[in-house]
């Protein structure tokens, strides 16, 4: 059985990377060189994400969550564009929204077969910083 963070790592970080590249990209006219540099990747991986051979999640699309995660990827892809933040601030605040959202559950559910189960510290920093 996967634990959440590996449903994060596996599905939601590259979902994330591939909705913010192809945003950058095409709506803030920002170059694959570019999107790879703050996004510390090569040119070659951003390219996998735009043409969707990496991040691609069709079935989430359908989702009732996905357009509220959109018009947040929107909100962050503005923000990294016009250099009011950089890509590793916006992932972690759309990483929390696909958790507070619900989107994690049906992504582990879809993806595990089973319900995604109470992890009381995922999404906090419980049991980061030694004061547990």
């Amino acid at each position: 059985m996967m634990i959440p963070c590996e449903v994060v790592v596996w599905y939601v970080l590259p979902m994330i990377r591939k909705e913010l590249a192809a945003e950058l990209i095409h709506e803030h006219s920002m170059s694959q060189s570019e999107v790879a540099r703050r996004f510390g990747l090569t040119e070659a991986a951003i390219s996998q994400y735009i043409r969707k051979k990496r991040g691609d999640c069709s079935e989430i699309e359908l989702s009732p969550s996905y357009p509220v995660f959109m018009k947040h990827v929107k909100q962050s892809a503005a923000r990294i564009a016009d250099e009011e933040t950089v890509f590793e601030n916006e992932v972690c605040r759309l990483c929390n929204i696909v958790r507070t959202s619900g989107l994690l559950a049906e992504i582990y559910e879809m993806h595990v077969g089973e319900p995604l189960s109470t992890c009381e510290n995922f999404g906090t920093s419980a049991g980061i910083n030694g004061r547990d």
